[in-house]
């Protein structure tokens, strides 16, 4: 079976469509506002779509979706264009809706796209939305906040706070993200956590624990692919050695695909688990964002919460 369930044609003619930007993200970035908006507005009336499309910035996509729901005569379907934060924004309003998300993965990593089987291509990717094809998967959620790849507590929200600050002070994403990475090393966050999850109650200090929407698939652990996206499950995966000679090895036999997972990981498949860290308020990251949370960290999964435009060929 594909990333997703058997997908369903549900776009008519004259449907209303609305496309969200985020100009700041990933190969937008590299256009002018006006410009990336003509891109993709070439790319959809090339489908013969008369789609709105508006740009905002990446903490504004969420309110911008809202507002056009909201306005009358409103909109049928969603589209968003921009990375993994872009496309969490926008779960984040349509989770639990039957309005269904188009995503054109213009970001850095495009993650979610890429387990959908979504084309990279802008054209193609269009084409794909107004193909209509649907299907709908799974959504994770820790303390009321969805998210549609993976959350993470330990050295990774830490790398992403850094990153950006390094940013803003004029270095590129790639060397920021360097500079990042070095430092963290050096710093190595190794927060102090109980797991708690029906029949475990377990403490582990550790540099690194993860929460999958739907579970990922360790022989590709460093690629971070999903063989589906509507399982009902949560993946949770601990490293359990916390010193920095210990991770680098373990980055190091990932990346050669010589992990031994029994020896490295802790491992589990759960449909909900309460992470209690020792602090009260702890970074986490969700879908490639760093924010601050409240312990305790109550995770779960959301079954089939999102509808989402994907190819016909997706579960073949």
């Amino acid at each position: 079976m594909g990333a997703v369930p058997a997908p369903q044609r549900v776009l008519e003619a004259g449907l209303r469509v609305l496309v969200v930007l985020n100009h700041k993200g990933g190969t937008l970035s590299q256009h002018k506002p006006r410009e990336g908006l003509a891109l993709v507005k070439a790319a959809f009336d090339a489908q013969g779509v008369d789609a709105t499309i508006v740009a905002a910035r990446g903490r504004d996509i969420s309110s911008t979706i809202r507002r056009g729901l909201d306005s009358p005569p409103g909109f049928d379907v969603v589209v968003v264009g921009g990375g993994d934060g872009s496309i969490n924004a926008a779960a984040s309003i349509l989770a639990g809706t039957d309005i269904p998300l188009g995503v054109l993965p213009l970001g850095t990593f495009n993650h979610f796209a890429k387990d959908l089987g979504i084309p990279l291509a802008l054209d193609a990717a269009a084409r794909v939305v107004m193909e209509g094809h649907s299907a709908v998967v799974d959504l994770g959620e820790v303390n009321g906040k969805v998210f549609v790849n993976n959350s993470s507590l330990g050295i990774y929200p830490h790398l992403v706070a850094t990153r950006e600050r390094v940013q803003r002070r004029g270095l590129a994403k790639w060397a920021a993200a360097a500079v990042a990475a070095l430092v963290m090393l050096w710093r190595l966050p190794r927060p102090r956590l109980c797991v708690q999850a029906e029949g475990w109650h377990e403490d582990h200090q550790t540099p690194c624990l993860f929460i999958g929407n739907n579970p990922y698939d360790l022989d590709v652990f460093g690629s971070a692919k999903r063989s589906r996206l509507d399982s009902g499950l949560l993946y949770l995966c601990l490293v359990v050695r916390p010193s920095r000679f210990a991770l680098l090895k373990l980055a190091l036999r990932a990346l050669f695909g010589r992990l031994e997972a029994e020896q490295d990981l802790l491992q589990a498949r759960l449909t909900e688990a309460t992470i209690v860290p020792r602090r009260r308020v702890i970074h986490v990251a969700l879908d490639g964002e760093s924010l601050l949370l409240n312990g305790p960290l109550h995770y779960r999964i959301r079954p089939r919460a999102l509808r989402v435009l994907v190819p016909k060929s997706a579960a073949s």
